[in-house]
């Protein structure tokens, strides 16, 4: 499908209920539309699901320029409408699509009935990772060889990913597509310098915050910080690491799901 100049591989799961706010799926960084395929299955199927992949990501062509978060919210809001999606949708972002999210409900703020964050941050103006665990995020490695991720599964993800980091390269490698390494590096430079901090409280939508107490890559702190500035805002804090969402994910769905249809 293409909007507003750029081509994204789609994916909708149509839902049993057409009176059910459709929900659309912000994904991680590098990782295919598949990845997300736990959470998908754990939802009630009343529920239409939407999901893209990034340029440059899984399935979407590699972009001919590159994108930040302003000028691709737009792309999504163009892919929703082409979609048929003409009214509210919910919103749930992960890690760097839950940066993503936060802008699009800003940007688009007409467009997004309720927001879910999970395992998510404000960009650069946040506490960070440790640098050892930075580092880790600056190349597609994990992404595209399994017996590294499970090495540094535990380090990076957290939670139950210390135990049984083997999960981990199962999650993200089973089925899911690659896209050129360059997609990958597109993807990471079009966050950079970008934070929410500022604009957090014009973030009117009811925010549901989903973090995990033993996350890497962004501090449970992050979170709490967050909750004190979205004016309409409540933090579900879960015994887990940064990709619960995916790995328990029939732990996490109702939660999300009993919020969705408060």
């Amino acid at each position: 499908m293409t909007s507003a100049g750029r081509t994204l591989r789609v994916s909708v799961r149509p839902g049993t209920d057409p009176s059910v706010t459709p929900l659309l799926l912000m994904n991680g960084i590098g990782a295919s539309l598949e990845v997300l395929q736990p959470f998908v299955d754990a939802l009630d199927p009343r529920r239409s699901v939407i999901r893209f992949d990034v340029p440059g990501v899984g399935g979407s062509p590699r972009p001919v320029v590159p994108y930040n978060l302003t000028t691709f919210s737009p792309v999504v809001a163009g892919m929703l409408t082409r979609l048929g999606f003409d009214g509210q949708v919910d919103v749930l972002g992960l890690s760097w699509g839950g940066g993503l999210a936060q802008h699009f409900a800003v940007q688009h703020r007409g467009r997004v009935r309720r927001l879910v964050l999970t395992a998510t941050g404000t960009g650069s103006l946040m506490v960070p990772a440790h640098p050892r665990v930075l580092a880790r995020m600056l190349t597609p490695r994990r992404h595209r060889d399994p017996d590294y991720a499970r090495s540094i599964a535990g380090e990076i993800y957290g939670g139950t990913m210390r135990t049984d980091p083997a999960r981990a390269a199962r999650v993200l490698h089973s089925e899911s597509r690659l896209g050129p390494r360059r997609g990958y590096y597109y993807q990471l430079a079009a966050s950079t310098g970008w934070s929410s901090l500022p604009f957090l409280k014009l973030i009117r939508q009811p925010t549901l915050l989903v973090m995990g107490d033993d996350d890497p890559i962004v501090p449970a702190v992050n979170a709490r910080i967050m909750a004190r500035l979205i004016p309409d805002s409540r933090l579900h804090l879960y015994e887990g690491g940064h990709i619960a969402l995916i790995t328990e994910a029939d732990r996490l769905a109702p939660v999300i799901e009993e919020f969705l249809d408060a």
